[in-house]
């Protein structure tokens, strides 16, 4: 079992915020992790900018093109994961395109994408998550994965049913990402009717299951984890807090205290029986 899969999968559940790496650079991200770490961060998500996220909304897209903007490379990336000494695992999300290319001297697929990975686990990373790898691609990729140790993380949208959610749960590892509304990220006002019947039906499936898409604050951690979940993503309340630039660190570590107590007071509404 993985150290992500432990996290996710424990005793209580897991709150895992999302950066981008480089926003507005390297030097700040650090920063930033460390505090996500001291806020009380299970897993920690840090994101590998990529000129065209098409899982994000607007505010992590400006994330996004701040970090481009400043510099960052996958390079500086992995340089940036070596040097942090904070104790949750850590998850790249990022786009195929660039674990492609950054293999552009092999012939076949798993050649083209392991010295991502490879670079990847090196560093220190121990998750991807790549919204853009269609489940019937994904082979080569996590047959890389598996070999180097890292979790490749699937997500499950409201929609996916039938012989293909079955598949994509069998086949994701860590946990499951449980896409809580259709669309792209983005903080949002209220949890989304889609969360809680996107958790009953994957009840049955002994993966761990965290949520993600629009959770912006504690109450909403308390009503997910309430409903199922395993663990709450929070990424663009958190990019918002970057984007403002004032008393980052002490705010970001902050909310996340507040997101995790929020999951954790969801938890103490599932009944004893059900915990795991």
């Amino acid at each position: 079992m993985s150290r992500i899969e432990r996290a996710v999968g424990g005793s209580e559940p897991a709150l895992i915020p999302y950066v981008c790496a480089g926003d507005p650079d390297l030097a700040s991200t650090a920063e930033y992790v460390r505090a996500l770490d001291r806020g009380g961060a299970d897993v920690i998500e840090l994101g590998l900018p990529f000129s065209e996220p098409i899982a994000e909304g607007p505010t992590i897209q400006a994330s996004v093109a701040r970090a481009l903007a400043s510099g960052t490379t996958t390079s500086g990336y992995f340089d940036l994961v070596a040097g942090l000494d904070v104790d949750p695992p850590l998850i790249c999300m990022t786009y195929y395109n660039l674990l492609y290319s950054y293999g552009s001297g092999g012939a076949t697929e798993r050649e083209r994408v392991e010295p991502f990975v490879a670079d990847a686990a090196a560093a220190g990373i121990e998750g991807l998550i790549v919204p853009d790898l269609p489940l019937d691609e994904g082979g080569p990729l996590r047959e890389v994965c598996a070999d180097h140790g890292i979790d490749l993380v699937n997500i499950v949208a409201p929609t996916t049913e039938g012989e293909r959610l079955d598949r994509l749960m069998e086949t994701t590892s860590g946990f499951a990402y449980v896409q809580a509304r259709l669309g792209t990220t983005g903080a949002r006002a209220d949890v989304s009717e889609h969360t809680h019947a996107s958790l009953k039906r994957l009840a049955d499936y002994d993966v761990p299951k965290a949520v993600g898409f629009g959770v912006s604050e504690a109450e909403h951690a308390r009503e997910i984890v309430a409903a199922g979940a395993d663990g709450v993503i929070v990424g663009s309340a958190l990019v918002e807090i970057v984007a403002e630039g004032e008393a980052v660190p002490e705010r970001l570590e902050s909310l996340v205290r507040d997101l995790k107590e929020g999951a954790l007071a969801g938890a103490e509404e599932v009944p004893r029986s059900e915990r795991t």
